[in-house]
């Protein structure tokens, strides 16, 4: 992981950052998080957050769940934990890793625009997760893909996850829970940024099809989007520390958590800031085909920058 050499200073008193590559990703300095930030740090964050899709921040062992949670509603509005899968508390467990690449519940009308990581218990090996700057993917698309893009809207779903297809993991207890409810979305496939005006690509593995298409007529289109995010140019890899906590921009990213740990135990908790419709460059918006998912996420306006 290459940082620039000259941290940046920002608006709110002593924050400092240092970027962690050229398109995605800087650590943020000066700050301890809480529900007790002023406004002028959480406004600091939000325009960080916009500006470099995903942040993070060092030597925050003081944060239990009680705090992280306090300092998410700083930033916006937190949402239940999952529109499925039970918790114990207001945090959702992430226990093991994804292993692929993937943005927050987008199979909800309303796809939540942050989520704030803590790490718990960290493997003595392995364990990173790394992001992808889907507005730079976007960025770099040839004009005619970028053209047969901003006209596919895509149908997301939690009962077609990356792991579908695995027999072991359909027969999961995860797997049981996390489709106890089906919920199914229909969104643009690029969506305008209701902060920042960017294009970027709102795909990943809750993906099952594109609408009017098949879905053996969608994979490969699919799988054609899908590289361009995942480019390592585009992304950022970090590797977790005691202490440390990211914030991504939901709207704006894709996160992919590596798998390469063997037995070793790996627990991190999530809060999710609650976001709006996405809205596609035609002006149409993301809209419910299966499920209601008003409890999870209580409607949002975006904020105004």
């Amino acid at each position: 992981m290459t940082a620039t050499l000259d941290p940046t200073t920002t608006a709110a008193q002593g924050v400092t950052v240092t970027r962690l590559s050229e398109h995605i990703g800087a650590i943020v300095h000066g700050v301890r998080l809480g529900g007790d930030i002023d406004d002028a740090t959480a406004e600091t964050i939000l325009d960080l957050l916009a500006e470099h899709e995903v942040i993070f921040f060092r030597d925050q062992q003081h944060l239990d769940d009680a705090g992280q949670h306090a300092f998410a509603a700083r930033l916006g509005v937190p949402t239940t934990p999952h529109p499925t899968v039970r918790s114990d508390s207001d945090l959702l467990p992430i226990e093991g890793a994804a292993n692929s690449w993937h943005t927050d519940v987008s199979f909800v009308d309303r796809v939540p625009k942050a989520s704030i990581l803590r790490p718990i218990t960290l493997p003595p090996h392995g364990g990173n997760t790394a992001w992808a700057s889907t507005t730079r993917a976007y960025d770099l698309l040839p004009a005619p893909l970028k053209a047969l893009a901003e006209n596919l809207r895509a149908i997301h779903t939690n009962d077609y996850d990356y792991a579908g297809h695995n027999p072991t993991y359909q027969r999961s207890e995860y797997h049981q829970e996390f489709t106890r409810n089906i919920f199914e979305s229909e969104h643009p496939v690029v969506r305008v940024h209701p902060e920042t005006g960017r294009r970027s690509l709102l795909l990943g593995h809750f993906v099952k099809s594109f609408a009017g298409l098949s879905s053996h007529d969608s994979a490969p289109v699919l799988a054609l989007l899908q590289r361009r995010i995942e480019n390592p140019d585009n992304a950022v890899r970090w590797a977790w520390q005691p202490g440390d906590v990211a914030i991504w921009d939901n709207r704006s990213t894709q996160h992919f958590g590596i798998n390469d740990y063997g037995e070793h135990k790996r627990l991190l908790r999530r809060v999710t800031l609650a976001g709006d419709l996405p809205v596609g460059v035609d002006g149409r918006e993301g809209v419910a085909l299966k499920g209601d998912a008003s409890d999870y996420a209580p409607v949002t306006p975006a904020r105004s920058r």
